[in-house]
């Protein structure tokens, strides 16, 4: 009888993959899973990691906005006129007005503290970019993955729909429709109003970009094995759809959703910076810069700041994008 090659633990997993080492040795191979691997590859990006962070960190002052500006600023609607030249209308000082008790400078003419309306900027800009995107996600991906799977003339209507908004102008659309509405709506007021009619306008033009994505994986999924072995076994639709077809799509639309943020956040500044956007005084990083186009020659900070917080935020969402998308990669380097 022939001896076996090396000796199992008799506490091993029999479902276990074993392998054999060079020297001779035994090792469980263990399995992992697509986000496992898709973390380590993350690892290896310093920059997505970086960009990652700061992502992290905006995240965090955005929430923490009323405990920061207690700590370290004024409120943000609060006027330091003892702060502004009244003669020349600018700060006293030079920095645009910088110094230990307003980290930032203040703004011309009325002396608000700058560094209060960054961090509660930063609320309005995190807010409608991230929750346009989860709108334009979900009907993006519900639609598309309706159009993929079924194909026909449910296909045909849900492709002509994406390709009609995909060729709309949004901007304009958006101006208008602000233009129009309400004061009042659905129990919101004013800058209420105006959010709410930004994430759904945003996202209802966005999610043609990730409806168009979802179904053509939808239909090169739909052909793969283990889809025709559900079927075989008399799976539903709805079981194929929930349970084999979205989960390999988490991967697209996470990458998608990243890379979306930072295009809805230079959408809400640009709306805020033509005078649609939120209303004064709610800060607003667009409508900062809009205020600062009148006063940049004389305080150049108070444009510099504002446009600096839109760069470091959207940098760091695009660099991030970029690293999820490269560690979801099967054909990345492991």
């Amino acid at each position: 009888m022939t001896a076996p090659l090396h000796d199992t633990p008799a506490d091993a997993d029999p479902t276990a993959d074993i392998s054999v080492t060079p020297s001779g040795e035994t090792r469980t191979v263990e399995g992992r899973s697509l986000g496992r691997i898709a973390w380590n590859r993350l690892k290896k990006d310093k920059l997505a990691l970086t960009g990652g962070i700061v992502v992290v960190f905006l995240v965090l002052v955005a929430i923490f906005a009323p405990l920061i500006v207690d700590a370290f600023g004024h409120p943000p609607e609060e006027f330091h006129e003892d702060q502004i030249d009244p003669l020349l209308s600018t700060p006293v000082g030079s920095w645009g007005g910088i110094n230990s008790h307003f980290l930032l400078g203040v703004e011309p003419v009325n002396g608000r503290d700058v560094f209060s309306r960054i961090i509660y900027g930063a609320r309005i800009s995190l807010l409608v970019g991230f929750l346009a995107a989860v709108f334009a996600v979900l009907v993006g991906t519900v639609l598309g993955v309706v159009a993929g799977y079924f194909g026909g003339w449910l296909d045909a209507i849900i492709s002509r729909v994406m390709d009609m908004l995909l060729s709309f102008p949004q901007l304009l659309f958006i101006i208008a429709l602000i233009s129009v509405v309400p004061n009042q709506l659905l129990g919101l007021t004013g800058t209420g109003v105006r959010l709410l009619v930004m994430i759904l306008v945003i996202g209802f033009f966005g999610w043609p970009y990730v409806g168009r994505i979802v179904r053509g994986q939808t239909l090169s999924l739909r052909e793969r094995e283990y889809v025709e072995a559900a079927r075989s076994l008399g799976a539903g639709r709805g079981y194929i759809l929930f349970k084999e077809l979205l989960p390999n799509l988490i991967a697209p639309v996470t990458v998608y959703m990243t890379l979306m943020i930072p295009t809805n956040i230079l959408t809400e500044a640009a709306l805020s910076f033509l005078g649609v956007g939120v209303k004064p005084p709610t800060s607003s990083w667009g409508q900062m810069l809009s205020t600062a186009i009148s006063t940049y020659e004389s305080d150049p900070m108070f444009m510099i700041i504002p446009g600096a917080a839109i760069f470091i935020t959207v940098m760091a969402f695009n660099l991030f994008g970029d690293g999820v998308r490269d560690a979801f990669d099967p054909k990345g380097s492991r």
